[in-house]
């Protein structure tokens, strides 16, 4: 996907454990922006300590879509606000969950590596 004119979301999941999540944020925009893109809009899902305790931290919520179903939600309706053309994850994406998110938001979800190296 050429990311030069495209309206982006960032979109971020992180472990409560992950102090610098909002640096790395930044950094993904400035590379999106760098490649023409414009950043309309972030999200971030956290997973901090809840009732399945630290050792499930560095797992999604859902094997499915990353995200909570909160968090998709809420993600879905920035992409409609903002009239995004695209999702871009910061982490990778497996083909299920690419499939999975661009049904869910109404735009194709892409994770950043591949945003970048389509160029």
């Amino acid at each position: 996907m050429a990311v030069e004119g495209v309206d982006v979301v960032i979109v971020g999941y992180f472990s409560g454990k992950q102090k610098d999540f909002a640096a790395l944020m930044d950094s993904a925009v400035q590379k999106m922006t760098t490649h023409g893109a414009r950043v309309v809009g972030r999200i971030v899902q956290r997973r901090g300590v809840s009732d399945g305790g630290a050792k499930k931290m560095a797992l999604p919520f859902s094997s499915r879509t990353l995200l909570s179903y909160g968090k998709v939600r809420e993600a879905a309706a920035l992409c409609e606000q903002t009239d995004a053309d695209a999702a871009v994850f910061l982490s990778p994406l497996t083909g299920r969950q690419r499939r999975a998110l661009t049904g869910m938001l109404g735009c194709p979800a892409v994770s950043l590596a591949d945003a970048l190296t389509a160029d």
